[in-house]
């Protein structure tokens, strides 16, 4: 049954994992969970796989490099930043 949790949640996941782990097979382990966002939803999967690096150490790594990959509608409207004025 495939989990679903929200972007802010992520490390609740990611601290799960035994590391270091593989890209491969970090996103094997993460297939099952839908990524909630500010505007729909994607696989972590699928996230994870996109990255750049072979394996991470930690997952504070892993997290770091999803924060490259992450699509635009995963945090709000696109070119809106809070506090401008």
């Amino acid at each position: 049954m495939a989990r679903k949790i929200k972007l802010s949640d992520v490390s609740s996941v990611l601290d799960d994992i035994a590391y270091p782990i593989r890209r491969t097979t970090a996103a094997e382990e993460l297939s099952d969970v839908r990524l909630i966002l500010a505007d729909g939803e994607t696989n972590l999967g699928k996230l994870v796989s996109e990255t750049s690096r072979d394996s991470f150490d930690s997952a504070a790594d892993l997290t770091s490099e999803l924060n490259n990959v992450l699509p635009r509608e995963a945090v709000g409207e696109p070119y809106q930043s809070e506090g401008d004025a």
